[in-house]
């Protein structure tokens, strides 16, 4: 039997010890069923340590899932813009690979049901996450003459993600190597090699 009693911890190891147990909560029950009750105990400390610092649990689990996120600010650079997108968007998606597709799919559900939830979220994703890595890529790209500099919106750029969204929402299962490989290969490079518009 785990031994739940709390434990007095402060700081990064406390927050560690809760984002543990934010994910092991929802490999074991999915998003669903995760409670701030569940996590509590798990990370064996209290509910108002948890409210302290996240007002809810789906911005326990947007902080679980961003402590690990890849580097968007020194993202892949092999030279090649196709090679770069696909180790890129990959290490994102690996990082679900342990959670069930349940856990995933509410959150993302929850992220359409909550304004105030979904603003956060996109923030992070905008401003210093992986639209932020793409969108360093791309221009990198650009430089090396790879693709069209007049194609880089902020909505081109935010394309991949957007896509890989859909692909899961729709498909139900995190995208595989050949999904990406699919809206590389037939959405996302042939827009940004196509030449300007008059």
């Amino acid at each position: 039997m785990v031994d739940r009693k709390p434990v007095r911890r402060r700081g990064d190891e406390l927050e560690q010890a809760i984002l543990d147990a934010v994910w092991a909560e929802l490999a074991d029950h999915g998003y669903d069923r995760l409670t701030m009750d569940g996590v509590a105990a798990r990370a064996r400390t209290s509910k108002p340590v948890l409210y302290r610092r996240w007002p809810n649990r789906a911005a326990l689990v947007i902080a679980a899932l961003s402590r690990n996120a890849p580097d968007y600010q020194d993202p892949p650079d092999t030279g090649r813009l196709r090679a770069d997108l696909a180790l890129f968007l990959g290490g994102l998606l690996q990082r679900f690979d342990d959670l069930p597709t349940d856990a995933v799919h509410g959150f993302l559900v929850d992220l359409m049901r909550h304004p105030e939830l979904r603003t956060g979220f996109t923030e992070g994703l905008t401003a210093e996450g992986p639209v932020s890595g793409l969108g360093t890529m791309m221009r990198r790209a650009a430089a090396r003459g790879e693709i069209n500099p007049a194609r880089i919106t902020p909505r081109v750029v935010s394309l991949p993600l957007d896509l890989l969204r859909d692909a899961f929402l729709t498909g139900g299962t995190i995208p595989s190597d050949d999904v990406v490989a699919e809206i590389l290969d037939q959405v996302v490079l042939p827009l940004l090699r196509a030449p300007s518009e008059d």
